[in-house]
């Protein structure tokens, strides 16, 4: 198998399995294409949250699933797939929506802690929900299968940042389509989560997409120096590496603070995964090393 083949193993499998369902897949895709480009008009200097970031999680997912390949079945492939693509979708919804995803959201006392929160700061911190809540309105134009395959989508989606995936009721292992395929929805929304958090190398804060001198929001150049100075991701059997330059001692300093939230996210999957479902997570921890 050739290195563009194993980029693909996950769509290549899916087609093998099941073809009508994976010409479902590639048909969300090409609609999802312009939404995902949406963040711009929110967010300008975020790093990419284009199809080319879902791609990415999808190759990161494909490396942590490991030799587990075959233990997926096609309901399986087609959540997780579609999961990586709507994980975003969030980060870019119009302002009808934001209006209306927000009646429905508890915010908790976000308010209260946040009292200067922007519009974008909403966003951000809560891209996760209104993720979910916009596959669900738009959920007849993207033509899921049965109900089944949408609450598993939704979940996944959501699930790549802040829920509880030991939440027997959210987060389900034994989630049954009409065709009687398991969704093992902890395992799926895990493996998001976690491909989502180690996206982060120089690659997706390309020089040619951002010029850092006529960047006006310090947090994101800071977030963009960051992703320049992280090298290589090295997904390992036993732990994820992150491979950077220590030059500027700062960007060192933050680095580190992200292996420490890197490593607390990946103990909450592994604990989700590896103690409620038949999979398992390999990597136990979270390296650093310079070049």
């Amino acid at each position: 198998m050739t290195d563009q083949d194993r980029s693909f193993a996950l769509e290549f499998r899916l087609r093998e399995l099941d073809p009508a369902l994976h010409k479902r897949f590639t048909d969300c895709v090409f609609a999802l294409q312009k939404i995902l480009s949406n963040y711009k008009l929110i967010f300008p200097e975020y790093t990419d949250h284009t199809e080319m970031h879902s791609i990415s999680v999808i190759d990161f997912c494909r490396r942590i699933i490991g030799d587990q390949l075959d233990k997926l079945n096609r309901a399986d492939l087609y959540v997780l797939l579609l999961g990586c693509y709507f994980h975003d979708t969030g980060m870019g919804i119009t302002k009808k929506d934001f209006e209306e995803f927000s009646r429905k959201i508890d915010f908790g006392d976000y308010f209260k802690l946040h009292p200067d929160a922007s519009i974008a700061d909403q966003i951000r911190d809560f891209h996760h929900v209104y993720s979910g809540l916009f596959v669900r309105k738009y959920a007849d134009f993207f033509e899921f299968p049965s109900r089944e395959y949408l609450e598993a989508v939704i979940q996944v989606s959501r699930g790549h940042r802040k829920t509880d995936l030991l939440d027997e009721n959210a987060y389900p292992i034994d989630l049954v389509t009409p065709e009687g395929d398991n969704i093992c929805v902890p395992y799926l929304a895990a493996l998001v989560r976690l491909s989502d958090e180690i996206d982060i190398t120089s690659a997706r804060s390309s020089v040619m997409l951002y010029d850092l001198e006529s960047m006006t929001d310090a947090k994101q150049i800071g977030e963009h120096l960051r992703h320049r100075a992280i090298r290589d991701l090295i997904v390992g059997e036993d732990a994820f590496t992150l491979v950077y330059d220590p030059s500027n001692l700062i960007i060192d300093e933050k680095i580190e603070q992200l292996a420490k939230k890197m490593n607390r996210a990946l103990a909450q999957c592994r604990e989700a995964v590896n103690g409620r479902t038949p999979f398992v997570i390999t990597q136990r921890e979270v390296r650093l090393r310079p070049l």
